[in-house]
């Protein structure tokens, strides 16, 4: 089909959107399209549930095509949550959906690694981060319950065709710049409403592993974007099976451009409250940390959990301070296990809990008291968004966290702080 339509000067977004349509399509039409996959998390499957049974007559098009993860507060907190996610479970069977259970993992990296996010495809998801499927040039964006009920009872979705910001990353990184870093530099000069509704693309990426493509495609809705798309290169090519028409026209027509000297950045963080309050580490070295998380859709990989352990290998966690540690699925929890990550991380001081959102959203496993601090590997830093809206949270790369963890006030590591 995509041999016989005209894509010349489209984006990524709008390529993909024209081909699933069967017409081209430029940013600001409607579509109405056939999507691949839908993906549903515990915290608002009962509503989706509940839409499906009462308002759509039952009907699930295409089940195969549903994925039902059990990861935001997983294992259950409390017995009302026990109960609905006892519900969900029962559900998921009944109607022969894909379920991945508690301590599975984390929903965006779960789809990832089944291979349920694939180049060009369309995946829905009941969870803003959903645009971490982007990472695989996948057209992911989240969507409410109502959105996502019709979705699974029709196998469509309407969408209107998003305006895209191209992001130029050019240059080397310097030592220590982690690409949580270039996200949070992109939302910074973005702001937290500089994309709304619109595609991110991030160009000059080629060596950016698929680890680091899915932080940066994680916080394009934190600038408010629809969905970040990174094109296929590198590993994604060899791993992937590419559709000849997903590649970037030299002619495209873009919103917004944004060039980013990668040689210019150094470590930063999100300062409370707002993600897009991104400064320089340097400028608040020395506050005082009671708690370090790392984990989540964002940085909770293996390759995170690498650098967190080449940082605290063979040393303690400070006192008065607490490491913890959430793998982002049961995969990277095994992988840590075989080749030692693990024992390096337990050995220094860390906590682990079950792979999942973890602290997050601030329902279980590690959310703060009053007066507390934390600096977190997340994505969002909302007043009283991991427990209570007098704690705060500041939001960086593994690395930094991990300093943090070592010195018990927020810190960059020696390597960053002998270049």
């Amino acid at each position: 089909m995509s041999s016989k339509l005209d894509l010349a000067g489209l984006t990524l977004a709008e390529r993909i959107l024209s081909v699933r349509a069967a017409k081209r399509v430029t940013k600001g039409e409607l579509v109405v399209l056939d999507i691949d996959q839908v993906m549903v998390v515990d915290s608002i499957a009962a509503d989706v549930i509940r839409i499906i049974e009462e308002d759509l007559d039952g009907v699930i098009r295409h089940p195969e095509r549903v994925a039902v993860v059990v990861d935001h507060v997983a294992p259950a907190a409390n017995v009302e949550v026990a109960t609905t996610q006892k519900q969900l479970r029962d559900y998921a069977r009944a109607r022969a959906l894909k379920l991945f259970d508690v301590g599975r993992g984390i929903c965006h990296q779960v789809l990832i690694e089944e291979g349920l996010a694939r180049p060009g495809w369309i995946v829905l998801g009941s969870d803003s981060h959903s645009t971490t499927y982007g990472a695989v040039c996948a057209f992911g964006t989240g969507m409410g319950a109502t959105d996502i009920a019709l979705a699974v009872a029709s196998g469509r979705t309407w969408l209107k065709v998003p305006e895209t910001v191209r992001v130029n990353l050019r240059g080397e990184r310097p030592i220590g710049v982690a690409a949580k870093d270039i996200a949070l530099e992109v939302v910074r000069r973005l702001t937290a409403e500089g994309a709304s509704y619109a595609s991110i693309e991030y160009h000059g990426t080629e060596a950016f592993s698929r680890s680091e493509r899915m932080t940066l495609a994680n916080l394009a809705v934190e600038a408010g974007a629809k969905v970040g798309l990174v094109p296929p290169s590198g590993g994604v090519l060899e791993e992937y099976d590419v559709p000849d028409w997903l590649t970037v026209d030299p002619e495209a027509d873009y919103s917004k451009v944004l060039d980013i000297d990668l040689a210019g950045l150094q470590p930063v963080v999100s300062v409370p409250f707002f993600v897009d309050n991104v400064q320089p580490v340097k400028e608040h070295l020395g506050t005082p940390v009671d708690q370090v998380f790392i984990g989540t859709c964002t940085n909770g990989r293996l390759d995170d959990l690498h650098i967190a352990a080449d940082i605290l290998r063979g040393k303690r966690v400070a006192d008065h301070t607490r490491l913890l540690i959430i793998p982002a699925s049961s995969q990277v929890l095994e992988d840590a296990v075989s080749d030692g990550t693990f024992a390096s991380l337990l050995a220094a001081g860390a906590t682990f809990g079950t792979p999942g959102c973890g602290p997050c959203m601030g329902r279980h496993l590690g959310v703060l008291a009053p007066g507390e601090v934390c600096v977190s590997t997340s994505n969002r830093n909302f007043m009283g968004r991991m427990g209570s809206p007098e704690a705060r949270v500041f939001l960086a790369s593994p690395a930094v966290a991990a300093a943090t963890a070592l010195s018990g006030v927020l810190s960059l590591p020696e390597v960053v702080k002998n270049a």
